[in-house]
């Protein structure tokens, strides 16, 4: 009966350590967890107003989006309080930027540039090209909800590039690849001409970017006006899948006067 009776006492003070020590373990997550939120919340960017939008000039959009990318290529995204910046965007917007981007699902634009709630307006189409639907998105985004920036995104690797290049035909998908076949004919390369050729891929990448940004110039007189009287840009880019980087300055130093 004492045996027993010892045994009882032994397990009985065993289980209260342990409760003891789970409770301080679970006391100290809490209490981690509570700074990491904490850390969170204080470095999330606020949904930008429209005095702060109407001070903005277009280069510090730009060099907005250059420190977000570089952000993005070492994994150090800004961490944000989503549902703070819904609620704060609800009934006004107020965007830095719209990005014309490909559907591609491998370029994420918003965590490409680390940008959140009510930064920027995206339009996305296979192989980043414009028409009168997208033109008009640009005109709103630009004209009437003062966007400082246009900029055109493409990619390496671009499908729809690729498809361009090898005259592929399907479905809609045929006359969809006629809004990039022209930047297929702009791109003097003395190697081989198909999408198997990386090389030549990358240059009418380039190129479509290239010619979709003279295209928004020629296509849209609101635009082109809102330009040239240092409003707004309109830039491009090309994004690398192999690191995440995006690339402004190839684009800026080749580009072209209209062409079509």
């Amino acid at each position: 009966m004492k045996k027993a009776i010892r045994i009882y006492l032994v397990c009985s003070a065993l289980i209260a350590v342990s409760a003891c020590e789970n409770q301080t373990a679970n006391e100290v997550r809490e209490s981690q967890d509570v700074t990491v939120n904490q850390d969170q919340v204080g470095l999330a960017e606020d949904v930008l107003t429209k005095e702060e939008q109407e001070a903005l000039k277009p280069e510090e959009v730009i060099a907005m989006l250059q420190e977000g990318n570089d952000r993005f290529m070492n994994n150090d995204l800004t961490a944000r309080d989503h549902s703070e910046q819904v609620r704060k965007s609800t009934y006004s917007q107020y965007p830095k930027a719209i990005v014309l981007s490909c559907v591609d699902s491998r370029v994420p634009v918003e965590d490409v540039f680390d940008r959140g709630i009510g930064d920027m307006f995206v339009a996305r189409v296979a192989g980043n090209f414009v028409n009168e639907d997208i033109l008009g998105s640009m005109e709103f985004a630009c004209k009437v909800s003062g966007a400082k920036l246009i900029l055109v995104l493409g990619h390496e690797h671009c499908g729809a590039v690729k498809a361009a290049i090898d005259d592929v035909e399907l479905g809609n998908i045929t006359g969809m690849l006629k809004n990039i076949q022209p930047a297929v004919e702009m791109v003097e390369y003395d190697g081989e001409r198909n999408a198997k050729n990386q090389s030549f891929v990358h240059e009418v990448a380039l190129m479509n970017v290239k010619r979709t940004m003279d295209q928004i110039r020629e296509r849209s007189p609101i635009l082109k006006e809102m330009e040239e009287n240092g409003e707004i840009d309109i830039v491009g880019a090309l994004y690398d899948m192999d690191d995440g980087s995006v690339d402004f300055k190839e684009v800026q130093e080749t580009e072209l006067g209209a062409q079509n």
